[in-house]
């Protein structure tokens, strides 16, 4: 898989001054764990997730869920896995014919309700589960190892690797009197199976149902108080660089029906600073973008990568793009974060950045340099004249 592989080679060429790098389930963990990008959730019961994935459907997947748990009634299980099993089989099938290729197969995950349920449907998917990079533990606390143990076996007896990404959405995690307990005890037991977590995800829904909450389209999660608390403690324990896990965000739950967002709260300076060099006007591509995509949803994932966090789980196709493009690393970014790996070997400690705007400090800002070029590995690096804008010109695209 590589992002934005629906680009024409023009289209790479004139938006990027690094393309993105080509991945899948066997690149190393380090590098893997930074790409998952936009994570679309699809329901276990869908009878179309083999035909949507080798017909490239949905434009720019890199990374998709199939979900028994909260998506589908407990009656409807049985009716899920075999669904899976025969969906994840067609797909295997496709691509050892060739209707698919590498660079287009996004990786594949399955959200469980137990541990059993691993176990049960690798079992049943037999040599078409080398497709899955791994499985999702929802309500996952300090006292699910099971769902790890269950890795392991797959692991020495499949063709793996397959990983875990565990979901902090309990009770214990969110409530204060309990929390920092529970997080550091969850963290212990992770370490304990460090190489087979792949991302640490946020249950931001279950979260606020504790509460009776549920954000509204033209608010962030970060603006709930209670659980912006939660996401701190998460970030704070989870986060450390020594830590070496990736923090993934919560779902956005919110889709264009097609009318305008209620109230635009995207920042301007982006849209003021674009310049279109395919000649449209600056403040019709802004209000087509309003029009098309949710500006909660871009504010959400810029405050995301503000506080250090990767990846976003996206329960519409549409969600993608927008996702996926502010995770390109800028121009500037990237020429600040090269020059300070590159002047690491002790003889400075501070430099005048390459745009003369700011001072780089090679000690305090070192592990962020390095995070800058794994997100640019994955995701590209704009062209000077380029930011997320550019990707929401229909003739980019094409």
């Amino acid at each position: 898989m590589r992002h934005f592989n629906y680009l024409t080679k023009e289209g790479i060429q004139s938006t990027f001054f690094k393309a993105p790098e080509f991945f899948d389930k066997k690149t190393p963990r380090g590098v893997l764990s930074h790409a998952l990008g936009a994570s679309l959730y699809m329901p276990g019961t869908r009878e179309t997730i083999a035909g949507d994935i080798i017909s490239q459907k949905n434009r720019g997947l890199a990374s998709t869920v199939f979900c028994l748990e909260d998506s589908i009634g407990d009656t409807e299980v049985p009716y899920a896995e075999e669904n899976l099993t025969n969906q994840v089989k067609k797909i295997y099938q496709a691509f050892n014919n060739e209707e698919i290729e590498d660079a287009n197969l996004p990786l594949i995950f399955i959200r469980v309700r137990n541990p059993e349920q691993i176990l049960r449907l690798t079992e049943k998917m037999g040599d078409s589960a080398k497709l899955i990079t791994g499985f999702i533990f929802p309500k996952f606390t300090s006292e699910s190892n099971e769902y790890f143990e269950a890795i392991k076996t797959i692991n020495h007896e499949s063709t793996g690797p397959f990983y875990g990404m565990p979901i902090i959405e309990s009770t214990q995690a969110i409530y204060r009197e309990s929390r920092l307990h529970e997080l550091m005890e969850t963290k212990r037991l992770l370490d304990s199976y460090h190489d087979l977590v792949l991302n640490v995800r946020i249950g931001a829904t279950d979260f606020s149902g504790y509460y009776g909450i549920r954000r509204g389209p033209d608010v962030t999660i970060y603006d709930i108080t209670v659980i912006r608390d939660c996401i701190a403690d998460i970030i704070n324990v989870f986060g450390r660089v020594e830590s070496d896990y990736v923090v993934s965000g919560p779902v956005w739950e919110y889709f264009s029906n097609g009318g305008r967002v209620l109230k635009p709260q995207l920042r301007k300076s982006p849209f003021e600073e674009f310049h279109d060099i395919h000649g449209n006007n600056r403040t019709k591509i802004r209000s087509q973008l309003l029009n098309k995509y949710v500006d909660g949803l871009i504010r959400e994932v810029i405050l995301d990568k503000e506080n250090g966090i990767i990846g976003k789980t996206i329960i519409h196709p549409s969600h993608i793009i927008p996702v996926q493009s502010l995770y390109i690393v800028g121009h500037e970014e990237y020429l600040d974060a090269l020059s300070i790996l590159e002047n690491s070997n002790g003889l400075q400690g501070v430099m005048k950045s390459h745009y003369t705007n700011k001072m780089n400090e090679i000690k305090p800002h070192y592990n962020w340099a390095q995070k800058i070029l794994l997100r640019a590995r994955n995701y590209g690096v704009f062209h000077e004249q380029h930011n997320f804008i550019s990707l929401f010109t229909e003739d980019i695209h094409l």
